[in-house]
């Protein structure tokens, strides 16, 4: 593919690529996004084409530059979003979703699907008895509107070529060539786009004040540091889309005036860097980025950083001074980043999803934009669904979509026949909701309101049988750790909070210890230096709220109602049951239970350290979780 020098060449290199594709009348998509590759997708993937190959069957692992018919088009596409069931195969131009594939699957897959047309039922999802073969009929995806994530899974997640097949880069040709940069910014203005990396801030309002900045040069930066524990909403966008990413930077670089754009991305998403690399590359090799775009005299280049982990380096000041080679650590504002950012310029910072949007905007349109959800937050929000539920994976909803469709409708309810108790979400910044929140909308107003945010995307959903303590613990504690120590309230506020939290969860709390946690959190919120500080306590600040008869449980009564935190757990037999078999006495690793055989054993409560393996070895029932 040589170099594009004009609006003309681009066109017709598009058209050439649409013709291959539509050539290809077969298409085997096998994910690569992360979870299937960790599930041996890239074997598959290989097998399925060497099957194909032994067979004579002509196969295509890229566009073929002048298209013939007959082909079967192989893909390593990107993340499907249904990981529970991974590793995923999908075949067209049929729709059929092949789920929990595995090697010796292969040979079935190309004889029966590929040769013979036929759809092989036991890969096929299966709900409730009833069987789906089409992907798009799954409940997982009925309800879901995928915009940021249309592409993904349907094209070679490594091919620029597909990703012009498909209608890429024609939003920034159109801004390249048909629009001024005050164009870009109402567009995007009137769409009421609201940034996708927690803060909601308007994207356009965002853009504008930096266009405005006098000073030069203006950097575009792209927040892909999703620390967030569970969250992988933005991997997933650069795994199997990153031109789009790309794209959407490319038009903010239009918009503001800027020329250089930076990546900054985790290096713990070594599969997001090489596609981001690989994409870069072929974007620079057919004159789309770089210098003398298209023949126009425009230049553009983006760079790519790797962050080492620090949860704080989501925060803009931070991220841009690592990108600097600086410690990572937040300053005081104002100045905002739009005026002071990248090396001491005015500098747009967005998060992955929300310039993945800006495409589909420029496209179609901010009027199609603002009839998805509500108008004060339109458009559609990625979530990552975890936690005890039935379908885990990526997923994209209509923002204003209730949490009670997202988890009964498309997660399925929960797993194991538990009963739903809470989900936290937007990470260890957001807050807990309940059963009564269920049918609060998914958008940045109304969860303002309950105490909660989106945040990034995350959604961990729990069941009853867990600890909301220990849920407060656990996000303090990854709060804690991260924290960069530059300010006093978050550096020894949080500390304080997790000795607290720990000491409480271990049968060591103190009356009086829930009214400090509060008084803490009230001290860090308003003090600390960064939204992240500030934000810090909310996890515990919404468990009290929502699950305050838990924490005196555990304070004054010594018990973990929900039995998940183990030093408050006391064990006893039931000398109705008990048969003295002895088994329990046998497996104690302490010798904490005593007694003769064929009477009833008894626990030394002294003795015993709370693991709980007398009540998973007795075969009688015979030994109970005090409640």
């Amino acid at each position: 593919m040589g170099k594009l020098n004009s609006r003309a060449d681009l066109i017709a290199l598009r058209e050439e690529c649409v013709k291959a594709f539509e050539a290809e009348k077969t298409k085997i998509l096998v994910c690569g996004g992360t979870g299937c590759v960790a599930g041996g997708s890239l074997d598959i993937y290989a097998r399925l084409k060497e099957l194909l190959e032994e067979r004579g069957i002509p196969v295509e692992v890229e566009l073929a530059h002048e298209p013939h018919d007959g082909v079967v088009g192989m893909k390593k596409s990107g993340c499907h979003g249904f990981c529970e069931m991974g590793p995923l195969v999908r075949i067209e131009p049929s729709g059929w979703l092949y789920t929990k594939v595995k090697l010796d699957d292969c040979e079935e897959i190309i004889e029966k699907t590929i040769i013979g047309g036929e759809n092989i039922e036991r890969l096929a999802y299966k709900q409730d008895g009833k069987v789906y073969q089409k992907q798009e009929e799954i409940p997982f995806y009925k309800k879901q509107t995928r915009v940021v994530l249309g592409s993904c899974g349907h094209i070679n997640a490594g091919s620029v070529r597909e990703y012009l097949a498909v209608g890429g880069y024609k939003a920034f040709e159109k801004c390249l060539f048909d629009m001024q940069p005050e164009d870009i910014i109402k567009v995007i203005s009137d769409s009421n786009l609201r940034g996708r990396g927690g803060g909601g801030f308007l994207c356009g309002k965002k853009w504008a004040s930096c266009a405005k900045q006098k000073e030069n040069p203006k950097y575009i930066v792209c927040n892909g540091d999703e620390g967030d524990p569970g969250a992988f909403m933005d991997r997933s966008v650069m795994e199997g889309d990153p031109h789009k990413l790309l794209e959407g930077m490319m038009i903010a670089g239009l918009a503001i005036g800027s020329s250089d754009g930076y990546i900054y991305v985790r290096a713990e998403y070594p599969l997001a860097v090489e596609r981001l690399k690989m994409a870069i590359s072929q974007a620079e090799d057919c004159g789309i980025l770089g210098d003398n775009i298209l023949g126009t005299g425009k230049s553009f280049r983006i760079h790519i950083n790797k962050g080492a982990g620090a949860f704080v380096c989501g925060e803009g000041s931070a991220l841009t001074a690592s990108i600097e080679g600086k410690r990572g650590m937040p300053r005081v504002k104002p100045p905002r980043t739009v005026e002071h950012g990248l090396f001491g310029k005015p500098t747009n910072l967005n998060n992955v999803e929300t310039y993945a949007n800006v495409p589909e905007i420029i496209n179609r349109g901010a009027e199609w934009y603002k009839s998805i959800g509500p108008e004060n937050s339109p458009g559609t929000k990625a979530f990552a669904l975890t936690g005890t539920i039935q379908n885990t994976g990526l997923i994209e909803v209509p923002m204003g979509t209730t949490l009670r469709e997202v988890i009964f409708d498309i997660g399925g309810g929960m797993r194991g026949g538990t009963n739903f108790k809470a989900v936290q979400i937007g990470g260890p910044s957001g807050g807990c909701l309940t059963e009564k929140d269920l049918d609060i909308p998914l958008d940045f107003d109304s969860l303002k309101k309950v105490g909660a945010m989106i945040g990034s995307g995350g959604l961990v959903v729990m069941d009853d049988k867990t600890c909301m303590v220990e849920v407060a613990r656990f996000f303090m504690n990854f709060t804690q750790n991260e924290s960069c120590g530059k300010c006093v309230p978050c550096r020894e506020g949080t500390k304080r909070m997790l000795e607290i939290l720990e000491r409480i969860t271990q049968g060591k709390g103190k009356d009086g210890d829930i009214e400090l946690l509060e008084e803490l959190a009230d001290t860090i919120s308003n003090t600390a230096l960064c939204g992240l500080g500030k934000t810090a306590p909310s996890p515990v600040i919404s468990t009290i709220k929502n699950f305050r008869e838990e924490y005196e449980a555990h304070v004054y009564k010594k018990r973990c109602p929900a039995g998940a935190c183990s030093k408050l757990n006391i064990y006893v037999i039931d000398p109705e049951r008990c048969r003295g078999c002895s088994k329990c006495a046998r497996n104690c690793p302490v010798g904490a239970i005593s007694g003769q055989v064929r009477s009833p054993y008894v626990i030394d409560q002294d003795k015993c350290i709370k693991c709980g393996a007398c009540m998973s070895n007795c075969a009688f029932s015979a030994i109970r979780r005090e409640e």
